[in-house]
């Protein structure tokens, strides 16, 4: 609930506004006037509700339920319940009224939606810490639980989560941070799985906004000042594309589109390239009606219009994208190329009906849209069948939320391949899957018995990692039952699942394993087995909120490793870094320690997490695993700021990776840049090279995060060096 004060006359002109605004846009979406007339009532009531309630920013708080209406009747398309909904989503929660009140006055479905969304809100805002073992993993599990009953419910809180986003500046700086690590961790990637990609987009650049502001700043200025040098360029190459389509009688719309500051960001500091080695910055998009008199399906209509363009232009032949023949399992349709322009720019172009592009904007709603009977009798998409297979999950009583939440956070963010069957029947599965995950995705049983497996005719170990276009043959064998070492290579959610089924039919078996491993590891470095020890290792594996026999289970079965069990603790033992950072919430008698994932480096933007005992781990705020403990452990993270005088005189472990065209006295320019012009040090030096290319990484100590970046300038200057990037260690 937010502060109650008189509205001014201004407040209401706002008001009147915004739900003219929202009340336009209903109108596309609302089939008859009765329908407009609900959204009236529903407007009325909530109006009525939170009568003198405003927000952090001092807004009255009936426009955050009308900002969220809006998305969800513009963004996600969206009809007249689920706009009622949106505008009553907050009413039970934070005023007087009830469930049953809302049922009576507006029928059963709407209160049902908003019953969803308040038992989502009830767990993600519950602050009582001694009632809950991790309030965000719970959370995330009502949302999920909700596909059970009405996908809507999850597209109105996606809506809300936008909205809450885009007023974050209002929050304090620990809240904000929970409410982005959770965006990225599960929101993100859900409105991404379900097709929203003008909801997915714009999260993810306020997450960077906030997250990496100088970098957001800086890429949106180059993005902004490229637009204005390119705008020419795009046009002529636009020009010669609409005289052809409109002599070969299509109707149709060109728009233009450029990349968003976080996927430049990401492809940057991913792929070690600068904003210059972007070459796929602009993409044109030709949105097509198919023509009622001629006898092409959409399909014909989109190889028609790549035949017209590409006899214009010359096409890069290894960036054909055929999302129409097979469409992505959010249901994204489209034909994509990379075309040539006269200018020597590299344009990517992007075909697609109307239908397709009401989808690719607004997923799984605009899906459904097209379906006669809306949202009661779906077909089997490979969208439902994603949203089955999260209700199978959400079925078993053995996963846990924290569990549960993993699951569902690796499937959502997995990017495809195309396999084949021995029969040649095409199935999609997770890039980087073996040939075991294969057999899982066939089913279970198949897994459990798998032995070996066929790739294109040839044997190879159940390890092997699969390539778009094998056909994979799996052996299996009757006797065989699931190895715990299997855990260590597969990729997949439902094979992990799988395995972790099986095994935990023989839990206290591998408990005792687990427990003597972990005794014998530690008689080995000449550690004993304390409480202290073990709870340092609970919250290096995440084994939060639970018994050390979880910890004992996870080693036995092999779900996590021992490997570098001294560093480990090393890290734990001794360690006082309170006088590097600045405790904003003045709890400065804690120790810290810098987590061994992201390896903070001074001046780097970081982020705090408090264990059990009172140590910190510090972390970096774009750490993915930082990420995954702010969605699950919201209540733990602590504003931790570098004191950059105590620290100015000390190193930072880092990893850069390289790769380029390889040459005589190479590695001599490298060492010369990083040991005697910069006077760094090197710790470790890893490079390979194969038929002319060289590829590896150099571990090495800076002093601080401008050292680093002035580092992996000099080298990106290095002849024949194509990409230089950090990499975790």
């Amino acid at each position: 609930m937010g502060k109650i004060s008189q509205f001014t006359q201004a407040d209401y002109e706002v008001i009147a506004r915004d739900y003219a605004d929202l009340k336009e846009a209903a109108r596309k979406r609302c089939s008859d006037q009765e329908e407009l007339d609900m959204v009236q009532k529903a407007f009325d009531f909530a109006n009525e509700a939170h009568k003198g309630v405003r927000r952090r920013s001092g807004e009255p708080y009936i426009l955050h339920p009308i900002a969220v209406a809006k998305i969800v009747v513009s963004n996600i398309g969206l009809g007249c319940k689920s706009i009622m909904a949106a505008l009553l989503h907050d009413v039970v929660e934070d005023t007087h009224y009830t469930v049953d009140d809302l049922k009576s006055l507006f029928g059963e479905k709407v209160a049902t939606l908003v019953e969803g969304l308040t038992k989502i809100k009830t767990v993600l805002d519950n602050e009582d810490k001694a009632v809950q073992k991790s309030m965000q993993a719970e959370n995330f599990k009502r949302i999920l639980l909700t596909l059970n009953d009405d996908v809507r419910v999850v597209l109105i809180k996606l809506a809300d989560r936008l909205h809450n986003c885009r007023t974050i500046e209002f929050m304090p700086e620990h809240k904000r941070d929970k409410i982005l690590s959770e965006t990225m961790f599960v929101f993100i990637p859900l409105a991404h799985r379900l097709g929203l990609y003008s909801v997915k987009s714009e999260m993810e650049d306020i997450w960077l906004r906030y997250k990496e502001p100088e970098a957001f700043n800086q890429i949106s200025e180059l993005i902004n000042r490229n637009v204005l040098d390119k705008e020419l360029v795009i046009n002529q190459f636009i020009e010669p594309i609409d005289i052809a389509l409109k002599a070969a009688g299509f109707k149709y719309e060109i728009r233009k589109r450029v990349k968003t500051p976080y996927s430049i960001w990401k492809k940057m500091t991913t792929k070690g390239v600068s904003f210059d080695e972007i070459y796929d910055l602009y993409a044109v998009r030709i949105i097509f009606d198919p023509s009622e008199t001629s006898n092409e399906t959409e399909r014909d209509h989109c190889y028609h219009i790549f035949s017209v363009i590409s006899s214009i232009y010359k096409y890069k032949h290894d960036r054909i994208r055929d999302w129409v023949n097979t469409p992505k399992s959010n249901g994204y349709e489209a034909l994509h190329c990379t075309l040539m322009s006269n200018a020597g720019i590299w344009v990517e172009v992007q075909i697609r009906s109307r239908r397709m592009h009401e989808i690719a904007e607004k997923g799984i709603a605009a899906h459904w849209a097209y379906k006669k009977d809306g949202f009661a009798d779906e077909s089997a998409s490979e969208m439902d069948k994603w949203i089955n297979k999260v209700k199978s999950i959400l079925v078993n009583p053995d996963v846990n939320a924290l569990e549960l939440l993993d699951l569902i956070h690796n499937d959502l963010i997995k990017s495809e391949i195309m396999v084949f069957t021995p029969k040649g029947e095409q199935r999609s599965i997770e890039k980087g899957a073996t040939a075991l995950d294969f057999a899982y995705a066939i089913h279970s049983h198949i897994g459990n018995k798998a032995i070996a497996a066929k790739v294109n005719l040839r044997l190879v170990p159940l390890s092997y990692v699969l390539k778009t276009g094998d056909q994979v043959e799996i052996i299996t064998a009757e006797n065989e039952i699931p190895k715990r070492e299997w855990l260590q290579f597969v990729k997949t959610s439902k094979a992990r699942k799988a395995i972790l089924d099986k095994i935990k039919s023989e839990r206290h078996t591998y408990v005792k394993i687990g427990k003597k491993m972990l005794e014998k590891q530690l008689m080995e470095i000449g550690r004993v087995m304390t409480d202290k020890v073990i709870n340092h290792l609970m919250e290096e594996f995440e084994v939060f909120d639970s018994k050390p026999e979880e910890l004992y289970f996870k080693i036995g079965c092999g779900a996590v490793s021992l490997d570098g069990l001294e560093n480990m603790l090393k890290k734990y033992h001794g360690i006082n870094r309170e006088s590097y950072f600045v405790i904003s919430n003045s709890d400065v008698n804690h120790k810290y320690i810098l987590a061994s994932c992201c390896t903070p480096i001074l001046g780097e933007s970081v982020v705090g997490f408090k264990s059990n005992d009172g140590t910190i781990t510090v972390h970096t705020r774009t750490c993915s695993n930082a990420n995954s403990l702010a969605a699950k452990f919201g209540d733990k993270i602590v504003t931790v700021k570098w004191d950059m005088d105590s620290n100015s005189g000390s190193s930072y472990l880092a990893r850069l990776s390289l790769k380029g065209t390889d040459r005589i006295g190479m590695i001599n320019d490298i060492t010369a840049i990083t040991s005697k012009d910069l006077n760094v040090n090197i710790r470790r030096f890893n490079l390979g090279t194969e038929d002319g290319i060289f590829d590896g990484f150099i571990d090495l100590y800076v002093h601080d995060i401008d050292d680093l970046e002035n580092l992996i300038m000099k080298l990106k200057n290095i002849k024949g060096i194509e990409s230089v990037a950090r990499t975790e260690l």
